[in-house]
């Protein structure tokens, strides 16, 4: 009888825990062409997300490897695509300013191609990570 007082105790305690003590970090996959003007586009990403250590996970795939194609498809998604970032398994979200964002192809700037360009921005990355990382 002691133990089973123990093991509801302990339950107890581990319910009135915050849910964040037991979230693991966010997520971040970049499905990426590994192609020169690709890696330039995502160098500040790149950047950012290893600044951030263990309070991010990040797994990239080459988007011209069969791995690739199918976290592609598997999203719904087909056609040339560079880029798809994918943070806890979505890539769309909703700015601060109420906007939505779609981390997809190149971010918007003067730099990217004008037909594969999309309507984000590396900041657009890092406030969704942000969002999500434990306090």
């Amino acid at each position: 009888m002691p133990s089973r007082r123990r093991f509801l105790f302990s339950l107890a305690i581990l319910a009135a825990l915050p849910a964040a003590a037991h979230a693991a970090p966010p997520s971040v996959e970049i499905i990426a062409m590994a192609h020169p003007p690709v890696r330039a586009a995502l160098a500040p990403v790149r950047s950012w997300l290893a600044a951030q250590g263990s309070k991010v996970s990040v797994h990239e795939i080459d988007m011209e490897t069969p791995a690739g194609h199918q976290r592609l498809a598997a999203m719904g998604l087909r056609g040339h695509i560079p880029i798809l970032i994918l943070i806890d398994g979505q890539y769309r979200f909703q700015r601060a300013d109420g906007g939505t964002v779609a981390l997809v192809n190149f971010p918007d700037s003067p730099a990217s191609p004008p037909g594969v360009r999309g309507n984000w921005q590396p900041a657009d990355v890092e406030a969704a990570v942000q969002e999500r990382m434990q306090p």
